[in-house]
C-alpha cells in the first residue's frame, strides 16, 4: 500500500497538469475525479476541497486546485516538523505513527474528546493533575483554552530601553532574592535580574511572600510592571510575571499568548502544554464547507487554532480570530434557526379583509405605521400552516397591545382560542383592562384567571374555558395549571417572556399554538438574532401621537432635599409620582443605599399630612399589592413609593414624575423602562435620576439614560456596559456564553452568519448532506456541553 508521502506526489501531478489546462481538460478531469474517489483518509481534505468539481465554472475549479494544491504541502510541514522537533527517538516513534493513525476526521475528534489521564498524546507526566485545576480535562479543552490576551515579544527591550518607560516588560536572568519584611508589616521581596547586555534591574513583589520558595537564581524571567529610579538602580514594581521554562521560542521573540490561569500553573506550562498538542495533532476537521471558506475569504480551522495559540503576526491573529468568531456565530445561528421545525404545523389562521376592518373601525385610535408594519407580519405569519414563533417588542407604551388584541382577533375568528400569559398579577389585570376595552365591544368572550381568582370565580371560569365561552383568556402562571383546559387554543401571546422558566413556557405551549412574544425592554438586534435567533423578529420603534417624551434629570445625592421640595410642589399642583428605591428594607452592608421602607418614612415625616403617600414592595402578599396599585390608579394615593414591582405595572395618567434613588444601582435599560411608567397621559412629565456614587464612570453610565429617550439606543449601551447575560437573564437560557464574540461590536458578523445559516438549513435542513456533516458534528458536540434553550 503507498505510503502517504507517495500518495501526496501521486495526486500533486495530475492538479498541476489540471491547473496547466486552465481546468478545462476533460481527460485530467476524469482520471482526477477517479483518483479523489480512492483518496484513504491522510487525503481527504483534498476530497473535501474537490467535491463537487465537475459541475464548476473554471475559475472555480483553479481557486479549488490552487487551495488542494496548498494543503498537499501544508500536510507535508507537520510531518517534517515532527521528525525535526522530536527530541529523542521515542518521541519521533510516538509522534509520526499518531499523525499518520489519525488523519481520520473521526479518530482527530475521538483523541480531542479523550481524556488527558489516557496520554494518547504526550503533554508531560503531571499535566492531568495540573491542568484539571483549571478546568482543563481532555485534549479539546486544552486545544480550545481561549487566550485572554497577547503580548508583542518580538523585540522587548533592554533594561537600558526600557528605563525611559513608564510600564514595561522584559526579560531577564534572576541573580539573586531577598525578602524584606518592613515596619509596616508588609512583606517585600527584591530580585535582581540581569539581561544579554549585563544591565541589571531590581524587581520587587509586595505580600507575596511563598514566590521566595518558587524563584532561583539562573531562572530566566519575564516580568512586567511599573518602572522607576531609585538613584542609579531601576526597578521594577512586578503586577505579572513568568519563569520561561519553555525556552524563547515559547514565551520570547515571537507574540505570546496570555492563558486564564491560576497560581499553580503558569503560562510557560500552559504555552508548552499547547505546544506539545499543536505538534502531535495533524490537520483539524473544518465544520465548514472548503467553498464557504473561499468565499467568505476565511482561514481554515486547522490555521485559525494555530494561530490563535501561537501566531506569527498581527495580520493572522486577526484572521484566525475573525474565522473562530464567525464560526461561533453561524454554530448559535443554526441552533436557533433549526429549532423552528419547520414539520410543525400550526393552522391557517386568515385574516378575512371585512373582519380586520371590523377590529380597526373599533379602535379608538389609528395604528401607527410601525403598529401596521408589525401587524401585516404578524398576520403573514398565522396565515401560513407553520407555527408562528414571532418577537414583538417596543418601548413601553409603543402600542404592542394593540397588535396582540389584532392577533386575537384573527385568532378567534376561525373558533380558536387565545391566551395572553403576563408574569405578574398586576401586569396581567392592566392586560385583562385594555384587552377588554378593544375587545369587549366587537362581542369576545374574555376571562381573567389569576392566583386570587378562588373558589366558584375560579370553577366557573375554567368551565367557561373548557366549554369554549371564553374565546380570550388572560392571566398569570395560573394559565397552566392542569386544570385548566382548553377547547381549541389557537394563539398563545406570551408577555416579558424572560420572567417565565422553560417548564412554565412549554405546558401552555404543549398545545402547539402559533406564539407571539412581546417585551419592552428593547433588546439590541445583534441579542435579538442570537439569544432570541429562533424567533421572527418585529419592531415597534415608533410612539403613538401625543405621547409626551419625558424629560430626564440627573441628581447627586447631596441636592437631594432640593429633589423633594420640587416634588412637593408638583403634588400640590395635584400630579401623582413614583419614588423608586432598589432595596425593600434598610441593609447593614448598603447603609447607603435606600430602602423603600426607609424612604416613606422619611418622605411621611417630611411632608405635611395632607400628602396621601402608599408603600409598594415585592414582599407584600398579591392581593396587597393589588389593592395599593388599583387605589394608586384611581387617584387615591398621591405619591407611591416603590422597589422595581412597578416596572411592569398599570398606566396612571396622572403619575407625571418619579425619582429614582441609587439610579446607579440598576442597569440602563431598567431605568428606561421604570421611566415608561410616567408620561402615559397628556401632562409633560419628568424622571429623576439620584446618583447615591457621584464617581466619574457612574455619571457617564447615567447621563446616557438622561440624554436619550430611544430605549433601543439606551439598549445597545447597556450591552456594551452589562453583557447580554446580566441584560436578559440569558445565563440561565442554555446558551453557550460566546469565547470570540461580542455582541456590542459584532452586529455585521452576527448578520452575515444568520444569512449563511438560512442558506444552509435552506439547502440541507436536517445537515444530513455530506457537506454538512462537519456542522452537524459540531453542533451535536455543543448540545451535549449545554442544553437547547427552549423559547418555545
Amino acid at each position: 500500500m503507498p505510503t502517504p508521502a507517495e500518495l501526496r506526489d501521486r495526486l500533486r501531478r495530475p492538479l498541476e497538469r489540471e491547473l496547466a489546462t486552465g481546468c478545462r481538460d476533460t481527460v485530467v478531469l476524469g482520471g482526477l475525479e477517479r483518483m479523489l474517489a480512492t483518496l484513504p483518509g491522510p487525503l481527504d481534505g483534498v476530497v473535501e476541497l474537490l467535491d463537487g468539481y465537475s459541475e464548476w465554472l473554471p475559475d472555480e475549479r483553479r481557486s479549488a486546485v490552487e487551495a488542494a494544491l496548498r494543503h498537499l504541502e501544508a500536510s507535508e510541514a507537520p510531518a517534517a516538523a515532527s521528525r525535526s522537533d522530536a527530541s529523542s527517538p521515542e518521541d519521533a516513534g510516538a509522534t509520526r505513527p499518531a499523525r499518520e493513525s489519525l488523519a481520520r476526521d473521526g479518530e482527530i475528534d475521538e483523541l480531542l474528546d479523550s481524556p488527558l489521564e489516557r496520554r494518547a498524546v504526550d503533554i508531560g507526566k503531571h499535566a492531568p493533575r495540573k491542568l484539571a485545576e483549571i478546568g482543563i480535562t481532555t485534549y479539546r479543552h486544552l486545544l480550545e483554552h481561549v487566550p485572554r490576551r497577547w503580548e508583542d515579544r518580538r523585540t522587548l527591550p533592554s533594561f537600558a530601553m526600557a528605563a525611559s518607560l513608564e510600564q514595561a516588560t522584559v526579560a531577564g536572568t534572576l541573580l539573586g532574592r531577598k525578602s524584606l519584611p518592613t515596619r509596616r508589616g508588609l512583606h517585600v521581596l527584591r530580585a535582581v535580574l540581569e539581561d544579554q547586555a549585563g544591565e541589571r534591574l531590581s524587581a520587587v513583589w509586595f505580600n507575596q511572600p511563598w514566590l521566595e520558595r518558587q524563584l532561583f537564581p539562573g531562572q530566566r524571567l519575564v516580568v512586567s510592571g511599573r518602572l522607576k529610579r531609585r538613584g542609579r538602580q531601576l526597578e521594577l514594581a512586578v503586577t505579572g510575571f513568568e519563569v520561561d521554562e519553555g525556552g524563547p521560542s515559547l514565551s520570547t521573540g515571537r507574540i505570546v499568548a496570555i492563558y486564564p490561569t491560576t497560581q499553580g500553573t503558569s503560562q510557560a506550562y500552559l504555552r508548552a502544554s499547547v505546544d506539545a498538542l499543536l505538534r502531535a495533532l495533524p490537520r483539524l476537521p473544518d465544520p465548514l464547507p472548503a467553498r464557504l471558506c473561499r468565499e467568505l475569504e476565511l482561514v481554515e480551522r486547522d490555521r485559525a487554532w494555530r494561530d490563535l495559540h501561537q501566531p506569527p503576526d498581527e495580520a493572522a491573529l486577526r484572521a484566525a480570530r475573525q474565522r473562530l468568531t464567525f464560526e461561533e456565530y453561524l454554530l448559535l445561528e443554526l441552533r436557533m434557526l433549526s429549532q423552528r421545525d419547520p414539520s410543525l404545523s400550526g393552522r391557517r389562521l386568515v385574516a378575512e379583509p371585512e373582519e380586520l376592518e371590523r377590529f380597526r373601525s373599533a379602535l379608538p385610535f389609528d395604528l401607527t405605521a410601525a403598529q401596521e408594519r408589525a401587524l401585516a407580519e404578524v398576520l403573514a405569519d398565522m396565515a401560513t400552516p407553520r407555527q408562528m414563533a414571532r418577537l414583538l417588542q417596543g418601548d413601553v407604551g409603543s402600542g404592542k397591545t394593540a397588535v396582540a388584541a389584532a392577533a386575537v382577533w384573527v385568532a378567534t375568528r376561525t373558533g380558536g382560542q387565545a391566551a395572553v400569559m403576563a408574569p405578574t398579577e398586576i401586569l396581567a389585570r392592566q392586560h385583562f383592562l385594555n384587552l377588554t376595552e378593544l375587545l369587549w365591544p366587537l362581542g369576545l368572550g374574555i376571562d381573567l384567571l389569576t392566583g386570587s381568582v378562588t373558589g366558584r370565580d375560579r370553577q366557573a371560569v375554567l368551565a367557561r374555558v373548557s366549554g369554549g365561552q371564553t374565546e380570550l383568556l388572560v392571566g398569570t402562571h395560573a394559565l397552566i395549571q392542569e386544570t385548566v383546559a382548553f377547547r381549541d387554543l389557537a394563539l398563545a401571546v406570551i408577555d416579558e417572556e424572560h420572567r417565565f422558566g422553560v417548564e412554565q413556557r412549554r405546558k401552555l405551549l404543549r398545545h402547539r399554538p402559533d406564539v407571539l412574544v412581546m417585551s419592552a425592554t428593547p433588546i439590541p438586534r445583534s441579542l435579538a438574532l442570537t439569544h432570541y435567533g429562533d424567533l421572527d423578529l418585529s419592531v415597534i420603534d415608533e410612539l403613538p401621537p401625543g405621547r409626551q417624551p419625558v424629560s430626564t434629570e440627573l441628581r447627586r445625592a447631596n441636592e437631594r432635599q432640593a429633589v423633594y421640595r420640587e416634588l412637593l410642589r408638583d403634588l400640590q399642583d395635584g400630579r401623582q409620582a413614583y419614588v423608586v428605591a432598589p432595596l425593600v428594607a434598610e441593609s447593614e452592608a448598603l447603609d447607603e443605599v435606600s430602602s423603600a421602607t426607609r424612604l416613606a418614612d422619611d418622605l411621611r415625616a417630611m411632608w405635611p399630612d395632607s400628602v396621601r403617600l402608599a408603600l409598594l414592595h415585592g414582599r407584600m402578599p398579591g392581593p396587597e399589592k393589588e389593592a395599593v396599585m388599583e387605589a394608586f390608579r384611581r387617584g387615591e394615593h398621591d405619591v407611591l413609593v416603590s422597589t422595581t414591582v412597578i416596572e411592569v405595572g398599570v398606566d396612571v395618567p396622572r403619575a407625571s414624575v418619579m425619582v429614582i434613588e441609587n439610579a446607579e444601582r440598576f442597569g440602563l435599560a431598567q431605568l428606561h423602562q421604570l421611566r415608561g411608567r410616567v408620561g402615559r397621559g397628556s401632562l409633560k412629565s419628568r424622571c429623576v435620576l439620584i446618583a447615591g456614587d457621584a464617581g466619574r464612570e457612574t455619571m457617564r453610565r447615567l447621563r446616557v439614560v438622561a440624554k436619550h429617550t430611544d430605549g433601543f439606543v439606551i439598549a445597545e449601551h447597556d450591552l456594551a456596559l452589562r453583557g447580554p447575560g446580566e441584560l436578559r437573564g440569558t445565563r440561565q437560557s442554555g446558551l453557550p456564553d460566546l469565547r470570540f464574540g461580542d455582541l456590542a461590536q459584532d452586529l455585521e458578523l452576527i448578520e452575515r452568519a444568520r444569512e449563511v445559516a438560512e442558506r444552509v438549513l435552506a439547502a440541507d435542513p436536517r445537515l444530513e448532506r455530506p457537506w454538512a456533516a462537519g456542522l452537524r458534528e459540531a453542533l451535536r458536540r455543543q448540545q451535549r456541553a449545554a442544553g437547547f434553550r427552549e423559547t418555545l
